[in-house]
């Protein structure tokens, strides 16, 4: 319980629209310091930790995701910019993206439809109905884009949403472990395999690695988004 006298100053607070903002930033830096200090542990990753500590915050003190979305949205606008910058370090590998197309343009089509069938059939088979089924088929892509597509095939963007949010810290969190148990060491192999995975949580786990493994994960990320975007309402007549 809070005390009444904090209670009314949250309650002044939570109208001010800057209070989401500061949240939000405060909870990332408490994210980025946890995960400094377990040098790099992959289950202390700071959005998950980030998204940990806001949870409790708004469930703490009863506050509505709308009011707190008034202030984090400007966070949310940065996203455009921020994938936008990925293009650097991609411009700086494309002498070796050039030598590899074939081979990237093969490993992102397998992955969109491995990613959106898998998570189709696994829902399919545990019982969910054919709206959730269609929800989780294009949560390997950044959340615009995969909203976009669920509403398209017939899924809950809400949904879809929720699912682009938990695919990309769980592969953040374990991709690396994953790929460090099969042997993947070569930063572009890494990269891609973030990216087309775990979207922008993985591309930016993957840019912690190395500026070669960020770019063609922020490449992945991209195109598999168009991939998926073509992808998934053919292959979700097959779930209908």
């Amino acid at each position: 319980m809070i005390p009444a006298d904090l209670q009314a100053i949250w309650v002044y607070l939570a109208a001010q629209p800057l209070l989401g903002l500061s949240l939000t930033l405060i909870a990332y830096l408490a994210g980025r310091q946890a995960y400094l200090k377990a040098k790099g542990s992959p289950f202390l990753n700071p959005v998950l930790v980030a998204v940990v500590i806001l949870i409790f915050l708004l469930r703490l003190t009863h506050t509505d995701y709308q009011a707190y979305f008034q202030g984090a949205q400007f966070v949310h606008f940065l996203l455009g910019p921020a994938t936008v910058a990925l293009a650097l370090p991609l411009y700086r590998q494309l002498h070796t993206l050039r030598r590899s197309m074939h081979a990237v343009v093969i490993a992102l089509v397998a992955g969109s439809i491995v990613a959106s069938l898998s998570a189709m059939a696994i829902a399919k088979a545990l019982g969910a109905a054919p709206q959730t089924v269609l929800s989780t088929a294009p949560k390997s892509v950044t959340m615009p884009i995969a909203m976009g597509v669920a509403e398209q095939v017939g899924g809950l963007p809400s949904l879809t949403a929720a699912m682009v949010l938990i695919t990309g810290i769980v592969g953040a969190v374990i991709g690396p472990w994953v790929l460090d148990l099969l042997k993947i060491r070569d930063a572009h192999a890494r990269g891609l395999a973030m990216g087309t995975a775990s979207h922008g949580i993985g591309t930016a786990r993957a840019l912690a690695e190395s500026e070669t493994a960020g770019a063609f994960s922020g490449l992945a990320m991209g195109l598999n988004g168009v991939v998926t975007a073509i992808l998934v309402p053919l292959l979700a007549g097959w779930f209908k």
